[in-house]
């Protein structure tokens, strides 16, 4: 069986290693228990999260222990890594919900039982942390100079770094001792923005401890241009079914741009690498079908084959007949009697909630950007009435990639 560390370098996930030769053999001679380290911010895990669980799925197929671990603890503080400006703060009671729902998704990727992984929050020591012990026994091996040095407090010094944020790089190297001490953790991985973090948690135990241990980062999830990929006019691509449909999840898979198919296929799918390379290399509308093979394997990895495979065919007919499978497209009830007389485009938009004001649907028009059954619109008065509608549907585009149905109801 090939070693874990050649695959993920071979599906290009690797960005930088504390000890590069020594991993490799560790994973090649152990079972080590590793860890990554999710900030609860937001409900739901998001895709950027994704390649972060991608690796953990791959190493736990490799027979080592992934632990899960929820900052109830630093997600009171804050991560300044990546950011220009402080965090916003969250309630305990929010942070909890949070939570609560991350260790939901967590246990649809990972197999929990028989302690093959397991699911920590620090929350559990970070907050019984006495100040004073805390600042004299591990206050002590940080060095203010160095800290400062760090990719994620060089950026905050122009525009200001609170003191409450500047804890945070103590607090995560914190978990990895304790988690070394709990569980024999060998391994922290994460995101390549956690480098100064993960290289910190690195020292701070080798010297309390006196133990061998190491960091590992892995890519973003970027477009080849260098953008984080993940976010879209609505906002962010969420693994929540009930924040990101999953035919919404499939669309935004699907029209990616060209040249990033291949990294995409590599990072976010199980497809072999002879494979992904094939699809990679196709040129002009024949990248299509790698496109299609990506959105149906990572929607089939999140939202499970069912959820797939009615995206896969709800996408398909938005391009053929709208009445073979459209369930799945977002879609908006509507009284048929709203139709009699008509209504105007703009009011049908906001009442699908394609827009948020009628200036914005204006705009949208003017500029060719919205379409009724594929014909764009150049009317910012025109009256939709229910000749318009084909078997009590009717289909609206904004831009190239958002789809919605509307449905009248007697």
């Amino acid at each position: 069986m090939a070693n874990v560390y050649d695959v993920l370098v071979e599906r290009g996930y690797i960005e930088q290693a504390t000890h590069e030769e020594e991993i490799r053999k560790l994973l090649d001679e152990e079972k080590v228990t590793f860890y990554i380290g999710f900030d609860p911010t937001a409900d739901s895990l998001h895709v950027g999260h994704f390649v972060q669980i991608m690796v953990m799925m791959h190493m736990q197929k490799a027979g080592h222990r992934p632990i899960a671990l929820c900052g109830g603890g630093t997600g009171l503080i804050g991560d300044p890594s990546g950011r220009t400006d402080m965090r916003k703060m969250l309630t305990l009671e929010q942070i909890e919900n949070n939570v609560r729902s991350f260790q939901k998704q967590f246990s649809r990727f990972l197999d929990f039982s028989d302690d093959q992984a397991i699911m920590v929050n620090n929350a559990d020591w970070l907050t019984k942390l006495k100040y004073i012990e805390f600042i004299r026994d591990i206050g002590k091996h940080f060095s203010v100079n160095r800290m400062l040095t760090a990719e994620c407090f060089k950026n905050r010094l122009e525009k200001g770094l609170s003191f409450l944020e500047f804890n945070y790089m103590l607090l995560q190297s914190y978990d990895f001792l304790e988690l070394y001490k709990r569980f024999n953790c060998k391994l922290q991985l994460g995101g390549n923005d956690q480098w100064s973090n993960i290289i910190s948690g690195v020292d701070l135990v080798r010297r309390m401890e006196n133990a061998s241990v190491y960091g590992l980062t892995f890519k973003l999830l970027t477009t080849s241009e260098g953008k984080k990929m993940g976010k879209t006019e609505s906002g962010a691509v969420w693994l929540d079914a009930a924040k990101t449909s999953p035919y919404d999840f499939y669309q935004y898979w699907r029209n990616i741009d060209d040249p990033d198919v291949e990294n995409c296929l590599a990072l976010l799918t199980f497809l072999p690498m002879e494979e992904v390379r094939r699809l990679g290399s196709y040129k002009d509308e024949k990248i299509n079908i790698a496109k299609e093979t990506l959105a149906y394997e990572i929607t089939k990895l999140v939202h499970g084959q069912e959820e797939a495979d009615k995206a896969q065919k709800a996408a398909k007919a938005l391009f053929g007949d709208l009445s073979t499978d459209s369930a799945s497209i977002p879609a908006t009830e509507l009284l048929k009697s709203k139709f009699t007389t008509g209504m105007d485009i703009l009011t049908l938009l906001m009442e699908t909630g394609l827009i948020s004001s009628k200036g914005e649907g204006r705009r949208l028009i003017q500029q060719g950007g919205i379409y009724l059954d594929n014909n764009r619109i150049d009317d910012i008065f025109q009256m939709i009435t229910l000749e318009d509608f084909v078997d009590n549907k009717l289909l609206l585009r904004k831009g190239k990639k958002v789809y919605h149905q509307v449905k009248i109801i007697e």
